[in-house]
């Protein structure tokens, strides 16, 4: 019986062209180039230049993820921007890069679940295709993270950095079985009662400011691998799966310690975990897709693949997807 999938036809990615290493920090910030690998695997990560906009980011991303698919703009039904540091309040910033890379038609719209965005952002664009509201979808990534950090707190302005990336999803013919291409399955999870452990202490209804990022890292180390490991078990056993399934974890890259010992809960080998952490930090909502655009661009993740891509952010949110490349 057939069904459709959303397939995975192209894949693109950027990066500000600053590169700022943990040295940097040690000029004025209580920390040290190893404190900050030890604790995070994180050796360097890019800024934004001054008046570069999450926008301007999602803009370059798209772009490389068009022309890997080799379609324009003009073949796109749908834009979804995943962002937690979008350019305004409003309008989305996911109608801005519709306008600047000529998309005429068709609709565009931000999605918000911290570093898990681009997770929820998937399953809402697998929805769409397979509800027929759309045949090709551009799903984005796209965080100015250094534009809320308290540069005051060492424990967290060191953990995160800018970035965007992209993927084009597009509806396809499948046999509704395990062995076809595209999403096979998505696992989303929400939890109000974990606010307080991750959150920007600002807000347009709240404090009229765009805040800081204030985070409990002990206890979102905690969360984050139990939830992780149980979000990415989910998705495998509705797609089919088990872990002697997976050829690759892509997973937010948030943290090298939870990165490893989510692999070890999977009994999944760190040979297969795409990393991209220790150069980007943590980029949030654009993570994923950034590791998926440096996992094609390397030659690791090839077609036919299976792909476990899981994450966790402020809310607490978390979900995963299983892809078949």
């Amino acid at each position: 019986m057939s069904t459709l999938r959303s397939v995975v036809t192209g894949v693109g990615s950027y990066l500000p062209k600053r590169v700022v290493p943990n040295q940097e920090f040690t000029d004025w910030l209580d920390t040290s180039h190893d404190w900050i690998v030890s604790r995070s695997g994180i050796e360097s990560r890019h800024f934004a230049a001054e008046g570069e906009l999450t926008s301007d980011l999602a803009i370059n991303a798209a772009k490389t993820a068009l022309a890997d698919a080799g379609y324009t703009a003009q073949d796109i039904d749908a834009i979804i921007l995943a962002t937690s540091t979008p350019d305004q309040t409003f309008p989305s910033t996911a109608t801005r890069v519709q306008y600047a890379i000529g998309m005429t038609g068709g609709f565009a719209f931000d999605i918000q679940a911290v570093c898990a965005g681009f997770a929820y952002a998937l399953a809402n664009a697998d929805a769409l295709i397979l509800a027929g509201q759309a045949k090709r979808i551009l799903v984005i990534g796209a965080e100015t993270f250094s534009r809320i950090m308290n540069w005051e707190d060492r424990t967290t302005c060191v953990l995160f950095g800018d970035g965007a990336g992209a993927l084009l999803l597009e509806a396809q013919e499948g046999t509704g079985s395990p062995a076809d291409r595209g999403i096979l399955a998505t696992d989303l999870n929400s939890d109000g009662a974990f606010n307080d452990l991750l959150y920007v202490d600002g807000g347009v209804s709240s404090t009229q400011t765009a805040g800081v990022l204030v985070m409990e890292g002990k206890e979102i180390f905690k969360h984050a691998v139990q939830k992780l490991t149980a979000t990415a078990e989910t998705a495998l056993a509705k797609a089919g799966f088990g872990q002697n399934n997976i050829d690759w974890v892509v997973p937010h890259q948030a943290n090298l310690r939870i990165i490893r010992l989510t692999a070890q809960k999977l009994r999944v080998p760190m040979k297969k975990v795409i990393v991209t952490v220790q150069n980007h930090g943590n980029t949030s909502a654009a993570s994923i897709p950034l590791a998926l655009a440096h996992g094609k661009e390397q030659g690791l993740i090839k077609p036919g693949q299976v792909l476990v891509c899981e994450a966790i952010g402020g809310g607490l949110a978390w979900g995963a997807a299983v892809i078949r490349w």
